[in-house]
């Protein structure tokens, strides 16, 4: 399963769901006719091509369900792990594979399929297969270096195009409903089927009204970290968005009491935290919201969560964003780090109280300009937080 956001499904669960979808994703298969070769090669010889509709379909589906978990909140993208795209080699294996296709009748999760209910023919093209794997891992010295050569990591096309996520998305279901209009004409054509391939039939515009519909809703579904930064580039909203604060002075009195509820997130430089690393302090950013692991810290019960930056107007911003995401229990520094350098850590000790009330306060200020330092000298950076990438590499 994908690396969800707020981790509700466990590693052992993990196993069950994925073996009820892989028997679900065969059942489809095979149901769909793709336990068949003469189905399967209609896609080179033009009189089928329900190899095409399916896996386009498929793939606008998971592309369309990253799209929305993303939007929401509730996938951790960047645990997904991404094959690295070697050109050479893909160019050579996708040669290799579409001849394998043509020739054999199946592509590796077809022949699974169709092995599974008897297919004779695609038992050996299994075995092949294995033939083949074999062979390339024996030989694998002698073409290592092409086989790693021309790598671009794990690009998205998007970025790659410099267009927009939901522009991508856009264009790719446009293309898909055009080959899916295209591969109609074809079909007729070669099976000499004389009526023609788009009739205007509620059922034809009705199909192509979803699509259109769901090609234009790629827009309506931007990722939710551009969202809420750009909502919080609003001042007026953010300025006038309800959060609660938490002082100087309180915040140095808890510090020194011990408070075990109190979570300090520190979204200064790592730098600046390294240099001055607050008692019970993480560092962290605006980033760590939208991923899997970070996201405990935020979601103990029982807990205040002070964010902390050099300035107030940073901390309400990513209080906003946080907020927006659904945590709880936050709270933000009056003033930011600089407020709480000048009242507690630089202690100005001339000043003289006016009534009874500075008196006590001033004399907590002082106490704490000496105590707070020496936590802070005394105290252990935790750093970021730990990204435990549990990345499965996979894919038919």
């Amino acid at each position: 399963m994908g690396p969800l956001v707020p981790d509700i499904i466990s590693n052992d669960l993990n196993y069950i769901i994925a073996l009820v979808i892989g028997v679900a994703f065969g059942a489809i298969l095979e149901q769909a006719g793709f336990s068949t070769s003469k189905k399967l090669v209609g896609l080179f010889y033009g009189y089928d091509f329900t190899v095409l509709r399916v896996f386009f379909t498929a793939g606008l589906v998971a592309m369309f369900g990253i799209i929305m978990l993303d939007h929401w909140g509730y996938l951790d993208v960047n645990l997904i792990y991404i094959n690295p795209t070697f050109v050479g080699a893909a160019i050579a294996g996708g040669l290799i594979m579409g001849l394998g296709f043509v020739i054999g009748g199946f592509c590796p999760g077809t022949s699974v399929c169709a092995a599974a209910i008897g297919k004779i023919d695609a038992m050996y093209f299994i075995l092949g297969s294995v033939i083949g794997i074999l062979l390339f891992a024996e030989g694998y010295p002698l073409w290592e270096d092409f086989y790693k050569a021309y790598n671009f990591g794990g690009i998205r096309i998007f970025n790659t195009f410099g267009i927009s996520q939901s522009l991508f998305a856009f264009l790719l279901t446009s293309i898909a409903l055009l080959a899916f209009w295209a591969t109609s004409i074809i079909e007729n054509k070669v099976n000499g089927v004389d009526k023609p391939a788009i009739r205007f039939t509620p059922y034809y515009l009705g199909l192509t009204a979803v699509g259109v519909f769901i090609a234009v809703s790629a827009f309506m579904f931007p990722p939710k970290k551009a969202g809420l930064l750009e909502q919080v580039e609003n001042l007026e909203f953010v300025n006038s968005y309800p959060l609660k604060e938490i002082t100087s002075d309180e915040l140095a009195y808890r510090m020194m009491e011990g408070d075990k509820k109190l979570q300090i997130f520190d979204f200064r430089t790592s730098d600046e935290y390294r240099k001055q690393s607050l008692p019970n302090s993480i560092l962290f950013s605006i980033d760590n919201f939208f991923e899997k692991e970070p996201n405990r810290f935020l979601s103990l019960s029982n807990r205040v969560n002070v964010f902390v930056a050099n300035e107030e107007l940073t901390e309400r911003k990513i209080a906003v964003i946080a907020k927006e995401l659904g945590y709880n229990n936050i709270k933000i520094l009056s003033g930011g780090i600089k407020t709480f350098d000048k009242l507690i850590l630089n202690f100005d000790k001339t000043i003289i109280p006016q009534n009874k009330v500075e008196e006590t306060t001033l004399a907590f200020r002082e106490k704490a300009s000496v105590k707070i330092p020496e936590m802070i000298k005394n105290n252990k950076p935790k750093g970021g937080v730990e990204k435990k990438l549990k990345r499965v590499v996979g894919g038919c």
